[in-house]
């Protein structure tokens, strides 16, 4: 559908639970992918005055039309919420493998909202995703990340998105 899958991704990490949302061809002709939807989404979910820290925060990774296209510059994602710093919007663009690998995987955008009772991470697949236990991540450094999922998946090209210790 222009570019798109027509499907979002919803994790709820209090309830760990997984859905699936299906907006719409309206949807995505209106809001056109990355800063546009998590504006919409962050404008339509989330009252004034909620705690930029807290679990009513929403953290949202989403792609445009042209993610994951062979096109120069095409590898970008927005990530954003509401900015602890600023109390506004806050979006950012990242590179790499990571929208492509979504877009691959069936879904243009990823909702992370709710605060896990235990160290979590959410593995996505062919249109399917999971929450994994991430306590043997706890403390690693984004590269050591990656490489105990590859190690734990058996899958050496598998690609990730993870902050450090410091996050």
């Amino acid at each position: 559908m222009f570019g798109y899958n027509g499907r979002i991704l919803r994790v709820n990490l209090g309830e760990e639970k997984i859905t699936t949302e299906d907006p719409g061809e309206d949807y995505y002709k209106r809001y056109l992918g990355g800063r546009g939807f998590i504006a919409a989404i962050l404008l339509r979910e989330m009252q004034g005055g909620i705690d930029p820290l807290g679990p009513e925060n929403k953290l949202i990774f989403a792609l445009g039309p042209i993610t994951g296209m062979p096109l120069p510059g095409s590898g970008r994602n927005s990530v954003g919420a509401k900015s602890p710093l600023t109390g506004g919007f806050g979006e950012a663009e990242a590179g790499g493998f990571f929208g492509a690998e979504l877009k691959k995987a069936g879904f243009d955008a990823v909702i992370v909202e709710g605060t896990a009772k235990a160290p979590l991470y959410l593995w996505i697949k062919d249109g399917n995703a999971e929450l994994r236990d991430a306590r043997s991540l706890w403390g690693l450094e984004t590269r050591e990340t990656q490489q105990a999922i590859r190690k734990e998946l058996q899958d050496p090209l598998i690609r990730t998105t993870a902050i450090g210790p410091g996050g």
